[in-house]
């Protein structure tokens, strides 16, 4: 196009912008957009994944998932996984089970499963809910140029756009050359969009970690794995079971998938990696993936599939960020900041739950609740966090590859014992169940005895309580939604004792004053539950219990207070205090907007919340 007639691209501003609509960049974008964020999410594809990719959900992601009022559609679609089945060298030369365990033995499980789920149906809940809120894909959307401003004052302005990305549309069967695009930018395809965030959900091969000039630190491998999913002809006995197999000839999982799919991952020995650490994927078929396994699976038989669903090849690379985000205003998440084996399951939880970690944080932010440097603790724990997964993936990896020996062998190797022990022990990582981050501005460790059986720096269990107004059982999580506020649980032991409702009473005043939290942090026009969602549940007796003993100040709504005690049916409830290590002194815990515990305070401390919450949220002028 000559000079004189081309046309200066489109501009725009938004909020937040998410590059890559796989499920860490959708639940992101569906969280932030169920909290009235200004999103847009863009994709390079021309067209949403329809089968294949990640499909393991595991029990903290589901709890989750149910958090944001999504799981009841997984479950109802999804295989349920209870069972693990390990499967090493028989003394023939053949493979024999050596142990069937359950599948998720972390007792604190609400869900004691795993599922299986395809991607494309997980990333439809997603879009199905951004879309009621009228925020759609923009695929076949292609990023060509990145720049977040170096002025200091803009940078720290919550209402600045100090991050300027350029965008081409692809045509219709469009090939992406970024390098054509950003050579000639016109107003027809290109776009110039100012945010205030970026986050890059974008994958592997993240073009805005790439952009950004952030390194992934570690180490590739030439552990190169296959992947086929189809409906398999075959007499082994757990096809349907999830199944970990250490063959004379090499390893494979099996996963169990929707209808009468089979995914098996198939570990390919003999397959050489060049010089580069990349693998000729065009030299690979299915068939060719599928007569690897036929060898690990003897003395079983598996005839080659006549229809593939899917398929693929790769190369395993355990890696972490060197950093999730640059000056707080371009961030990264899910497999843009890790990668690493398929055999611990985490790579799609990993990522939802960097997404659930980051969507309040930013909403707090945005909404001008904390400081820009509130984003600091994404970094810090989901960065932490995927440190610990690159150790485990590699303990998984060395523990799937090790001879498996009896006990009275001296040879090297594990033993069938240890291999149950090492699963049992690494449940909690496992199911995301035991995920801890460390103390910080947001988690403060003090008084842990006031809870004895919680591990403050982990997720809240659930627990079965009464509702108060007509003694309907209820699960303590489903009165935590992830709707970004924090949930504050007054557990003041039984409240028949005036010594208790004296405690109680004093905690209901102390809101009103000034120098409440409360007060303190709730912005002047907003509702008075907009930052803090306050919860009662006594462990008094049913047959003394009544809303008349809450404090009219802590019972905004019937719904907000509850007993601690055994349902009619005699069936459910009557154990948080226990479940949870609180004395009938009570206790105070903050829950925070993900579900971690942030804190435990005395009941008669109800300052020290307010000292926690002053560590990260701003103040409001007339407090």
């Amino acid at each position: 196009m000559p000079e004189a007639l081309a046309t200066k691209p489109r501009e725009s501003q938004v909020d937040v912008l998410v590059v890559g609509a796989g499920p860490t960049g959708l639940l992101l974008a569906f969280a932030l957009v169920r909290a009235g964020v200004s999103v847009r999410v863009i994709d390079i594809k021309q067209k949403k994944i329809v089968n294949g990719h990640a499909d393991g959900i595991h029990p903290r992601t589901l709890e989750v998932l149910q958090s944001y009022g999504l799981v009841d559609r997984v479950l109802k679609n999804s295989v349920h996984i209870y069972a693990f089945a390990s499967w090493n060298p028989s003394p023939d030369g053949g493979i024999v089970r050596t142990a069937l365990t359950p599948f998720i033995p972390s007792p604190t499980a609400r869900y004691p499963f795993s599922v299986t789920f395809a991607q494309s149906g997980i990333e439809g809940c997603f879009r199905d809910g951004m879309k009621e809120d009228g925020v759609e894909v923009e695929q076949g959307v292609m990023p060509i140029a990145l720049e977040i401003s170096d002025d200091k004052e803009m940078l720290q302005s919550p209402t600045a756009y100090p991050v300027k990305i350029t965008l081409q549309r692809l045509q219709p069967g469009e090939v992406a050359d970024r390098a054509a695009a950003a050579s000639q930018v016109n107003g027809d395809e290109s776009e110039i969009v100012r945010a205030k965030y970026v986050v890059g959900a974008d994958g592997a091969h993240s073009w805005v970690r790439q952009a950004l000039g952030i390194e992934m630190i570690g180490e590739g491998t030439n552990s190169v794995w296959g992947v086929v999913d189809s409906v398999p002809e075959t007499d082994f006995p757990d096809i349907r079971t999830f199944s970990s197999v250490n063959s004379p000839n090499g390893s494979f999982i099996i996963v169990p998938r929707e209808g009468n799919l089979v995914r098996i991952y198939v570990q390919l020995t003999e397959v050489d990696v060049d010089q580069t650490g990349r693998l000729d994927r065009s030299k690979f078929t299915a068939e060719d993936i599928m007569k690897v396994a036929q060898k690990y699976f003897y003395p079983y038989k598996l005839a080659i599939p006549k229809v593939v669903d899917w398929w693929t090849v790769y190369i395993v690379g355990q890696r972490v960020a060197s950093s999730y985000s640059v000056k707080n205003r371009v961030l990264i998440a899910g497999d843009a900041c890790h990668t690493h084996s398929p055999k611990g399951g985490q790579g799609m939880n990993a990522g939802l739950n960097d997404a659930h970690n980051l969507a309040w944080k930013l909403v707090y932010v945005l909404r001008q609740w904390a400081p820009i440097s509130f984003l600091d603790t994404y970094d810090a724990e989901r960065r932490n966090f995927a440190k610990e997964l690159i150790d485990f993936d590699k303990y998984c990896i060395k523990m799937f590859a090790a001879k498996v020996k009896t006990d009275g062998d001296d040879t090297e190797g594990v033993t069938q014992g240890e291999l149950a022990t090492a699963y049992t022990t690494h449940a909690g990582f496992t199911s995301g169940i035991g995920i801890q981050y460390h103390a910080s501005t947001i988690i403060n460790v003090s008084n842990p005895s006031l809870a004895a059986n919680l591990v403050i720096v982990q997720r809240l269990p659930p627990a079965m309580i009464l509702r108060m107004a007509n003694f309907c059982p209820v699960e303590l999580h489903d009165l935590l939604p992830s709707d970004t506020r924090f949930k504050v649980l007054i557990l003041p032991g039984d409240i028949s004792d005036p010594k208790q409702k004296a405690k109680l009473d004093a905690i209901a005043a102390r809101l009103d004053q000034p120098q409440g939290f409360l007060k303190r942090f709730t912005p002047p026009n907003a509702p008075e539950d907009a930052v803090f969602d306050i919860i009662t549940i006594s462990r008094t007796e049913k047959t003394v219990a009544s809303t008349q003993m809450i404090p009219p100040r802590l019972l905004s709504h019937w719904e907000k207070a509850y007993i601690d005690a055994e349902s009619f049916c005699g069936r459910v409830g009557g154990k948080l205090y226990a479940t949870y290590g609180v004395a009938n002194d009570g206790a105070i815990i903050i829950s925070r907007p993900d579900g971690y515990v942030g804190m435990v305070a005395a009941l008669d401390d109800v300052d020290a919340v307010g000292e926690y919450f002053s560590g990260f949220l701003k103040a409001q002028p007339d407090a």
